[in-house]
């Protein structure tokens, strides 16, 4: 028999690897189905997360141990595990390594156990410090500031490009390895923020920091009134309802709403002003989503198309929001894996699809009317490159970013419509 805490955290590691599952969605629902909560599941939490997050280093590490040897996908994933408790947590070594190998020994076989058990008592020889000097040795700068950062050299690079020659590079890297804090959003008009747990938000008056317990517990957030959201994200929203505005402000469209937290605080605020919004998701399950997030809003209508040809008609919103699929670079405090799964080339599809998508919104907006762009990735290419592609110039911008705002990444510009 293995552990139960480290057999759920391995579990979701093999999901990720597998099926593309997002741990931030997935571990939460096996740890309610197997019965593991309180410090217990704060230790699958942070093992899960923590190995994900770090693996990049880990991985260079056993480049080190094994020279250069394959090694089976769910082996390794064992080795992570391993590796995290010894270098990164407050496991003694010995049980670090017991409960791998018998990990391994239970989800890979006897084949495996000898290797795994080498691996890790060798790596526990060196702190992380050490094993860091080690797999930095006569790498060039990007390279070993990727490897001590955990982020691909092209992630690296690129948030180099976007934070620009006099910003805090390593600073940013190291804000993306420090899991969130949960934010909270009172929906306007439906909720007060003092109503919920946790202290005020640095950027949102409708934001609460939670310093711990679960979301779910909180009655305003069961009920709909209240939701869990990024304070960036609140923002995005925000930018847009708070542009100045001459002549009709009744129609507003979020065009790319999906998975709705920015519609139902959009929805929150129009309902305020007697507006009504459009809530459209090209995704259907995505689209049940928001449905979800707005079941409480009845002014706001969801819709299930492809936003660059849906029935609207042109000039027809007075404010529309494109919070564009993109690369997802700004969320990596709280999608890790993500970090792992994109490659520079997925630029190629997102790129011109942002580009659609924003044409799209101008068409729909109003003359005067104003048109938010938004992305949760900082990458040029996705932001500012976007708008110079388009021959744009935006009426106001920002850009967030984890070592400074405590935020995700997030950019949004707003363009009025000529």
């Amino acid at each position: 028999m293995t552990d139960p805490v480290r057999q759920v955290a391995f579990d979701a590691l093999r999901a990720v690897d597998e099926r593309d599952a997002y741990l931030n969605l997935l571990l939460p629902s096996m740890l309610r189905e197997r019965g593991i909560a309180g410090r217990d599941a704060a230790f699958a939490t942070e093992l899960a997360h923590g190995t994900v997050r770090w693996q990049g280093t880990y991985d260079a590490v056993f480049d080190q141990l094994t020279a250069g040897r394959a090694v089976e996908a769910a082996v390794r994933d064992a080795l992570r595990m391993g590796a995290h408790q010894i270098l990164s947590m407050r496991v003694p070594d010995h049980a670090a390594v017991a409960t791998t190998v018998d990990l391994v020994k239970f989800s890979v076989g006897h084949r495996a156990v000898g290797f795994a058990n080498a691996v890790l008592r060798r790596l526990a020889q060196h702190s992380m410090s050490e094993w860091m000097n080690i797999a930095t040795d006569n790498v060039d700068a990007d390279a070993a500031l990727s490897i001590r950062t955990s982020h691909p050299t092209w992630i690296v690079q690129a948030f180099r490009e976007a934070l620009g020659p006099a910003a805090d590079l390593t600073a940013l890297l190291a804000a993306d390895n420090v899991p969130p804090q949960v934010a909270l959003i009172a929906r306007p008009g439906l909720c007060d923020p003092a109503e919920l747990p946790g202290r005020p938000g640095r950027l949102s008056p409708y934001a609460r920091i939670l310093d711990g317990g679960d979301p779910a517990d909180i009655p305003a957030v069961r009920e709909g009134r209240a939701g869990v959201q990024d304070e960036g994200s609140q923002c995005v929203a925000l930018h847009l309802a708070e542009a100045p505005l001459d002549g009709p402000d009744a129609n507003w469209l979020d065009l790319c709403a999906g998975p709705g937290g920015k519609a139902a605080l959009l929805g929150a605020l129009a309902a305020q002003r007697g507006a009504a919004l459009v809530a459209n998701e090209i995704q259907p399950h995505r689209a049940e989503l928001v449905r979800s997030a707005v079941d409480v809003l009845p002014q706001v209508t969801v819709t299930c198309e492809d936003g660059r040809m849906g029935p609207w008609r042109p000039a027809s919103f007075d404010r529309v929001l494109v919070d564009a699929p993109c690369t997802g670079l700004g969320a990596l405090r709280r999608r890790p894996e993500s970090r792992w799964r994109r490659r520079p080339d997925d630029l190629a599809n997102l790129v011109p699809l942002q580009r659609d998508l924003l044409t799209r919104a101008l068409e729909l907006a109003r003359s005067g009317g104003v048109v938010a762009y938004a992305t949760c990735s900082p990458h040029v290419a996705e932001t500012v490159g976007v708008l110079a592609t388009l021959e744009l110039e935006a009426e106001s911008v920002i850009q967030l970013w984890p070592h400074v705002d405590g935020t995700d990444a997030m950019f949004c510009a707003l363009i009025r419509r000529s």
